[in-house]
């Protein structure tokens, strides 16, 4: 099989269960971005020394492999029951990974600089790419039915990612950087 195809060179792309739209419409955006996130987990993992939380990352990266195959299959599409949908069971595992990640933290009384260790900065890397993947969610969901999962997944996965950074930086020995207003 050949890298390239060529169906997308008229500047149209293909959704699963059929369909072409143009590679700038808002689903396609919307699982783009959740593309860019699983990208930003993968150079978090592969800089990540703690080997219990890349496997983490990388668990992560496949269960959006998921959402990004939900974001392209639309809900009326003949191939709708092919799909792993993103559903509630999904988010309590992440709010289950939340408080594990937070359990052993320094209680935190201000705001943070993104930042610390190198692995620390590529989750909050990610953790704002997450959040822009989030936005074009919801904008999508007031367009076309994506179900009322998808965006709180991501609402969720974007708070595990900024308990990770922490993680990351307390186990490495690594103070988080308070934000000073005004200087």
């Amino acid at each position: 099989m050949k890298l390239y195809t060529r169906n997308g060179d008229d500047g149209l792309t293909a959704l699963f269960g059929g369909g072409r739209v143009p590679k700038d419409h808002l689903r396609v955006q919307t699982y783009g971005a959740v593309d860019e996130l699983n990208a930003a987990l993968g150079l978090a993992a592969a800089t990540c020394p703690f080997d219990d939380m890349a496997a983490q990352l990388h668990r992560l990266q496949s269960r959006l492999f998921d959402l990004g195959a939900d974001l392209c299959c639309p809900r009326n599409s003949k191939h709708t029951d092919k799909v792993s949908r993103i559903e509630q069971g999904h988010i309590d595992e992440l709010e289950q990974l939340i408080d594990a990640a937070c359990a052993d933290l320094p209680e935190m009384n201000c705001f943070i600089l993104p930042g610390g260790t190198e692995t620390a900065a590529r989750l909050h890397l990610a953790r704002s790419i997450c959040r822009r993947a989030e936005r074009w969610t919801v904008a999508l969901s007031h367009a076309e039915d994506i179900g009322p999962a998808i965006a709180i997944y991501l609402n969720r996965l974007s708070d595990l990612l900024f308990a990770l950074a922490r993680q990351a930086n307390h186990r490495a020995g690594v103070e988080d950087v308070p934000w000073r207003p005004g200087k």
